[in-house]
Order: C-alpha cells, then structure tokens, then sequence
C-alpha cells in the first residue's frame, strides 16, 4: 500500500524533543528547558480532512518535525486537532484554533506575550482573525504553502478570507512560504494576498520554493526544501525573540 502524502517522512531530520501530550495539545519543549518563559509557536494544520481519518494531523510526520524543530531553536511548539472536516465548518475550527492558542498561552513555562501562530494549506483561511485584528501578543504570522481565499465552489463564511483581511494587519510581521508547482487554482489565492498586502505596505516577507510542491516538506526531500524550512523557522524565532 502506497504511504498517504501526509505521512511521508519530514524534510529534515530533528533531534528527539521533550514532548508532552494531553487530551487535545501536544507541546514540544527544548531538552535544556532552562528558568525564563518561553515564547510558544502554534502551528494549525489544513483541511478540510476527514471526521475519521487516523492518524490525526498532530501525529503526521511534519507536524512533529515542526514541532521538533522549534525545541531545537529554542522556543516551545504547540500542535493540535482541530475540526475543518467541510467547508461549513471552519467556525468551529476558528474557536479551536483560539482555545488552543488560549490553553498554550497558559501552560506553565511559557511567555504569553510572545505567541507565533503557524498555518498551513488549507487552514491559512483561519488566518483571517488574527491579521484582521492583531493582538499584541502574536509577534508574527507564518503561512506555509496556504489558501488565503476560498477555492471557487467553496461556500465558506465570509470571515474567511485573508486575503482581505491583511490589509488591516498594520505592523504585524507575515511570513509567507510559497511554492512554484502549487495548484493554480490556490496560487491565484496566493497571489491575491500579495498583491493585497503590497498595496496597503504591510510587513511581509516571501521564502519561495520554486519547484515546491504543495506539501513540499514532506514531498519534496531536496536541498530547496530543507532550506525553505530553516530559513521560515528561523525569521519565525527571530520574530519571537524581538
């Protein structure tokens, strides 16, 4: 049996954190986890997935490399399920979303002043709420080969669209990986939101993968994507540590 995309080996190997899990949060801590408060990385998968699918995104090679990955710089990385199984449910993933970054914010070692939030794919239209109206808290914004606007025949809420909503982002750093080989029907989403976000000058910055695909950190095992996945965790780390 073929492995699923999403279960393919991560791009980079990552030492063996400290991870704890409970019922529904699984925090990923540096092994010499030292005395201050640690700044905390979110990180929101896609979708929409399948209600029943096992395993869950928390458990998906990349998830845990990312999380993996951020212990080694340093700061503590957070990974959760959330509930986009269909296009009408992305309100309940929103509240997900803001209960997990809510639980992260409280967990005993961490500085809840300094919160990163990470989408990927098809979770970068739950973006829109937190580039709409920044907290200042959230030091940055990173999105990894996503949507940032609603696929055509895709009824989502209006809420959902980021690609609007960066223009009300204001001194919030973005970060944005994107791909050469994505989908034209998402780059066109992609593109959208660039162009939104020069015409209203907001802090982006664009690590281009030109023969990603969409997934590449898990597909596409080259020199490029390896380096597009330091370079987005380090200006992440960096953004934290300002």
């Amino acid at each position: 049996m073929n492995t699923p995309p999403y279960l393919q080996p991560f791009v980079l190997p990552v030492a063996a954190p400290q991870m704890r899990r409970d019922d529904t949060l699984d925090s990923y801590w540096p092994v010499d986890s030292g005395s201050d408060p640690r700044p905390v990385i979110v990180f929101v998968h896609g979708g929409p997935i399948p209600a029943e699918l096992r395993p869950t995104p928390r458990d998906w090679p990349a998830f845990i490399g990312y999380g993996s990955l951020a212990a080694s710089r340093g700061v503590a990385g957070v990974m959760f399920d959330h509930r986009l199984y269909s296009t009408s449910a992305f309100p309940a993933a929103a509240a997900d979303v803001a209960t997990a970054v809510e639980r992260a914010r409280a967990l005993p070692g961490i500085d809840p002043d300094r919160v990163a939030l990470w989408f990927f794919s098809g979770g970068g239209l739950l973006a829109a709420d937190w580039l709409s109206a920044p907290a200042a808290w959230v030091r940055c914004v990173a999105l990894t080969y996503p949507v940032l606007a609603p696929l055509p025949g895709r009824d989502v809420d209006a809420r959902f669209r980021p690609a609007e909503a960066v223009r009300n982002s204001g001194e919030l750093p973005i970060l944005l990986t994107r791909v050469g080989r994505e989908r034209a029907e998402i780059a066109a989403t992609v593109e959208a939101f660039t162009q939104e976000a020069e015409r209203h000058r907001t802090r982006l910055t664009v690590i281009d993968v030109p023969e990603g695909q969409h997934g590449f950190d898990t597909l596409d095992h080259s020199e490029d994507s390896r380096t597009a996945v330091l370079q987005a965790m380090s200006w992440v780390v960096e953004a934290l540590q300002r």
